[in-house]
């Protein structure tokens, strides 16, 4: 349960909504056993036992209330019995109604308050979560699967919101309808409830035995089904692939031995989750059974009991069955809800590799020059940076050419502080990147990816991922220096047109002048282009690298380029290989030395 308990920090907010639940559910208990009680007038009316000689008692104190109440009722009964029956049974029906009616009104009022509690809990869990992954570093999602952090943050905190409610219930209502129950019975007969009482702990140790493994089967229902989610988003994400190579049955075949998993491990959960209902409500009506033996024994043989009382008690006897259901319930999703608690731990405990220093300094501006400094970085064991030495000057076009593999975006991820180096360090105005804040070193670098990176709203909206207040006229001069305006203003809706997810509902060529547009408007002082017109056609590419030059001018560019044609115009090339520089220089010096990079620039004219 330390997990669950963790968790309980998030519903802090909200303990306001807690206590007048409580509060509720203890009226609730209340008039729940009180209800039963007011049948006692009401019987003893039909069956004739009222008594005229009735006296009128005298309250006496909080340790008597119970006595009192009974004492109350049947001296107001007895005495308006015998001057008109029918009225007297009719104002016992009438309390009655109104008990009932009390009973169910607090239950809801209870509910209603817990719902501000449960969904303003889920909302801050969520909302935490979510800020969790924005802020973890870009290693940790390419070890993880989009599918099981979407179940962590769907499923697994429902969970969490009904395994809240269940502590209440386990806590609060069911306890104290079972305690003041008892405390009725009590004064009917001790006898019978000393017996009852033997009933409660057996059927608590029946049910655990029960739900012994069923966190750990829990875990495997959720992990399943995560399995499942992913294998989801590869199958739409993958369409193109799955059809032009006919592998429809296979995805067919996995998803489906997937299913059948879920499909038996939630079967097993289930039937152990629901086992417990009916065996305690069947251990209760054993105790029911031989409560009746035992007290129909005190009513026909030596009248210790009334058979009005025994009626009531009865009553008594199996309204304590429905709370110890209700316990038994909460008991499995309590266990349930610590499973899904230690999943979303997971990610809240998952440390933060790249942090601000403590005295992290805010990057103002970039005035000098970016340097590298005996560079060393490497995935797992593999160094794929390695004595790496660089300086680029502000407003210089750099350009990293080398075969897939040497090293050239790990170096563009480097500079965006995506990954922390091994040893050396990266500088900006002579201050080391780890010593700036991330947010402020973000502010002054844009991207343009090989791979444009659109999301499913208007055309508007991802614009203003790279300015937030951009206005429409901002947007207007960025599409037109992106060599976009003109297909923006041939779609449907213009600038508030949704793009489909990804953006597929444009073309290559449009999602990279889109994408364009989006640095244009963030205006940065370091630009890093990572293939960006890579996967155009010549018509789009032309247009593409149209936008790009007018990107790049008085900017800091690091471009990261296979075609060796769209970087001849560099201030410097740098050749990487396996990591580490092997030639430096403008195209002109490098075809003159003819080495790496003439081998790269004739292969590529072949």
């Amino acid at each position: 349960m330390n997990s669950f308990k963790r968790i309980l920090i998030y519903a802090l907010p909200y303990k306001g909504y807690a206590l007048l639940n409580v509060g509720f559910n203890v009226l609730y208990a209340l008039f729940s056993a009180l209800a039963f009680v007011s049948f006692i007038p009401m019987l003893k009316v039909l069956f004739g036992e009222t008594d005229a000689a009735a006296i009128k008692p005298v309250y006496s104190g909080l340790g008597n209330l119970n006595s009192f109440v009974q004492d109350w009722l049947n001296y107001e009964v007895s005495t308006r019995s015998a001057n008109n029956p029918e009225q007297t049974l009719i104002l016992v029906i009438v309390l009655i109604l109104v008990l009932f009616f009390l009973k169910n009104l607090s239950n809801y009022l209870a509910l209603f308050f817990i719902s501000f509690f449960r969904n303003g809990l889920l909302k801050d869990l969520r909302n935490t979560l979510y800020s969790k992954i924005l802020s973890l570093p870009i290693a940790y999602f390419t070890e993880q699967r989009k599918g099981d952090l979407m179940a962590r943050m769907s499923a697994d905190v429902y969970e969490i919101q009904t395994s809240f409610l269940s502590i209440l219930v386990l806590l609060i209502r069911e306890p104290l309808t079972i305690i003041f129950t008892l405390i009725i019975m009590f004064s009917f007969s001790v006898q019978l409830t000393l017996f009852v009482l033997l009933f409660i702990p057996v059927a608590g140790f029946i049910i655990s035995l029960i739900g012994k493994n069923l966190k750990k089967q829990s875990s495997l229902v959720q992990q399943e089904q995560a399995d499942m989610l992913s294998l989801i988003d590869e199958t739409v994400n993958g369409q193109k692939v799955i059809k032009n190579f006919n592998a429809g049955t296979l995805f067919k075949k996995r998803f489906s031995e997937t299913t059948q998993s879920f499909f038996h491990l939630s079967n097993h959960l289930m039937h152990r989750q629901n086992l417990a209902s009916p065996i305690s409500e069947f251990l209760g009506i054993g105790v029911i059974g031989v409560l009746l033996w035992f007290g129909g024994s005190m009513v026909l043989l030596d009248g210790a009991l009334s058979g009005t009382s025994f009626i009531v008690y009865m009553g008594l006897a199996y309204n304590i069955l429905t709370p110890a259901k209700g316990i038994s319930k909460a008991t499995y999703s309590i266990r349930k809800g610590n499973a899904a608690a230690e999943r979303l731990l997971e990610i809240l405990d998952t440390p933060e590799q790249i942090e601000d220093a403590p005295n992290a300094q805010e990057l103002q501006s970039f005035d000098r020059q970016i340097e590298f400094k005996d560079i060393l970085f490497s995935f797992g064991e593999k160094p794929v940076i390695q004595d790496l030495n660089l300086k680029i000057p502000k407003g210089a076009m750099v350009a990293l050419v080398g075969q897939s593999g040497s090293g050239k975006t790990t170096l563009a991820n480097l500079v965006n502080r995506f990954y922390d180096v091994d040893a050396g360090e990266i500088t900006i105005d002579d201050i080391p990147i780890t010593q700036l804040q991330k947010q402020s070193l973000y502010a002054h670098i844009g991207m343009v990816t090989q791979e444009s990176i659109l999301f499913n709203a208007s055309v508007a909206d991802n614009l203003r991922v790279g300015k937030a207040d951009a206005s429409l006229e901002e947007m207007i001069d960025a599409a037109k220096i992106a060599n976009a305006l003109e297909f923006i203003e041939k779609l449907p809706e213009g600038f508030e047109t949704p793009i489909g997810e990804g953006g597929s509902k444009l073309s290559g060529g449009q999602k990279q002048r889109l994408s364009i547009a989006r640095a244009v408007l963030k205006n940065p002082d370091i630009l890093i282009l990572d293939e960006a017109t890579s996967a155009l056609d010549t018509a789009s590419e032309k247009l593409v690298q149209e936008a790009l030059e007018k990107l790049m001018q008085e900017r800091t560019s690091i471009v990261i380029a296979h075609r060796l044609s769209t970087v001849q115009k560099a201030d410097t090339i740098v050749v990487l290989h396996e990591g580490k520089i092997v030639e430096q220089g403008t195209h002109q010096e490098l075809i003159a030395l003819n080495k790496r990079y003439t081998q790269l620039v004739q292969l590529q004219q072949l």
